[in-house]
């Protein structure tokens, strides 16, 4: 088996920050109760949870009552989408979501299984650069839409959305807002006032913490259905044991995150920059997707003419490289990306393309080495692939 020397996959996921796991490593062993005992284990154990809440609060800008725990960033969009459509449901309020034609599959598929119900959705496709235009959202909304749900920044080609004014909008309207914000945490700003948000989800492990939890930002007011029965855990709105630990951890990584941040940018913005601008010199017709200065520092996606992206990632692998050709949840799917799609890629490009999204470890050494690799990879895939259609 191949041993992964450079990682390039980090919108998949990262690594538990050493710091993270040595903060939750109490809760696993001497600090192991139930946050739903009364008894001594079990208020230890409720205490880190209101300690966590109020900590994630403050980065939030929101009151700690206003965080529901969940398990990560897909239950968290399932959470804020179903429960906001079915409580309007049964409440006769309205039965019409606007979303976006390039969201995470955690909301589209939220959205097409309403749909199933009788819900009614409009798509709003973004322009060429993968940005959603303000007054196509605004286009869109009648007088019975519930919700807005267009995310933060997008998983795949990490472009920045411009959430504030959509927020904005949306509340003149009189109308609900939810961002799926996965893949802006730790590089964004994520104050919900300034954001004007409603509902946010985040997920611990895009940013250093454990897989496995994540939370639900819930404006106090906001009327939805809670979608998951069983005990009285986080104030009767979401049942199950809290996962002490992996609560601990977001907090702690979240913590670091936004303490570290303008370093971290800094850095992860300086090699985004050096990878972008080697490919484009180095290999010829290749194109890089989404605006190249309203994205996130870490995030590159490019295509590369007459070359399967999936080879392309094979051979990368090959060489100790890791990296995608999208997002992790449709890894094994032979269909085209539908976040390429929607901006404008024709199938064959779009299968063309492979995503390099770098941490807060990854060096200029590393970079370099990619680059040296990707230009060999593509040329004599190019070559190859000439060969065989001239041998036809």
């Amino acid at each position: 088996m191949n041993r992964t020397e450079i990682y390039l996959d980090h919108a998949a996921t990262t690594p538990v920050d050493p710091r993270v796991l040595e903060a939750m490593l109490p809760y696993f062993t001497e600090q192991f109760g139930n946050p739903s005992s009364i008894y001594a284990a079990g208020r230890q154990a409720r205490a880190a949870i209101d300690q966590a809440r109020a900590r994630i609060a403050r980065i939030l800008h929101c009151q700690p009552r206003e965080i529901v725990f969940t398990s990560g960033g897909t239950e968290s969009d399932n959470l804020a989408i179903k429960g906001v459509a079915w409580w309007h449901r049964l409440n006769g309020r309205g039965n019409h979501i606007i979303t976006t034609a390039f969201e995470h599959h955690a909301v589209l598929h939220s959205v097409q299984y309403l749909e199933k119900f009788g819900f009614e959705a409009t798509y709003v496709r973004p322009g060429p650069d993968g940005i959603v235009r303000v007054e196509d959202i605004e286009a869109a909304i009648r007088p019975d839409t519930i919700l807005i749900s267009v995310m933060y920044a997008n998983n795949e080609i990490g472009t920045i959305q411009p959430i504030a004014e959509i927020g904005k909008l949306a509340h003149r309207y009189g109308i609900l807002f939810h961002t799926d914000a996965v893949q802006a945490a730790g590089t964004l700003p994520l104050d919900v006032e300034r954001l004007h948000v409603d509902l946010l989800s985040l997920s611990a492990h895009k940013f250093y913490a454990p897989k496995g939890v994540g939370l639900l930002y819930v404006r106090q007011g906001t009327k939805l259905l809670w979608q998951q029965n069983g005990g009285s855990q986080e104030s009767n709105r979401r049942a199950g044991t809290e996962n002490v630990p992996g609560i601990v951890g977001m907090a702690t990584a979240l913590e670091l995150a936004y303490a570290e941040r303008e370093e971290r940018n800094a850095h992860l913005l300086a090699l985004r920059d050096r990878l972008i601008d080697g490919i484009l010199q180095r290999i010829p017709d290749a194109r890089l997707n989404g605006d190249r200065e309203q994205r996130l520092p870490n995030n590159v996606n490019v295509s590369f003419e007459g070359v399967d992206g999936e080879t392309i990632l094979l051979n990368l692998d090959m060489h100790g490289i890791a990296a995608s050709s999208g997002s992790a949840c449709t890894t094994g799917s032979t269909e085209p990306s539908h976040v390429l799609l929607a901006i404008g890629l024709t199938p064959e490009q779009a299968r063309s393309s492979i995503r390099l999204t770098l941490g807060k470890d990854n060096t200029e050494q590393e970079i370099d080495r990619t680059l040296d690799v990707l230009e060999e990879t593509v040329t004599r895939l190019r070559r190859l692939t000439s060969a065989q259609a001239r041998a036809r």
